[in-house]
């Protein structure tokens, strides 16, 4: 089974190569009315590697999880106490 930094490497190297294999624009800012516009840089820069950063990080997380075998159920206790006399006085 993959550690955590082997599985963060193999996310990376799948994302950037489907980023790379992708076609999107690659200059992009939102106006004052908030529109975007293909043009500009580095506002649609610092807004993709924001998203992916958080993506590749939910990746990691999830496919963690799923890699990580569950936790075996809790072994059922053995009480050897007897039950609690029940007091009948009046």
């Amino acid at each position: 089974m993959k550690n955590k930094e082997q599985l963060a490497q193999m996310v990376a190297e799948k994302v950037d190569a489907a980023l790379k294999a992708s076609d999107h624009p690659k200059k992009f800012f939102i106006t004052e009315n908030g529109r975007g516009v293909v043009d500009g840089g580095d506002l649609y820069n610092a807004v993709l590697k924001d998203v992916m950063g958080v993506v590749q990080v939910a990746l990691i997380e999830i496919l963690d999880t799923l890699m990580t075998p569950p936790a075996p159920p809790p072994a059922p206790s053995k009480t050897s106490e007897k039950p609690a006399k029940v007091s009948t006085k009046k």
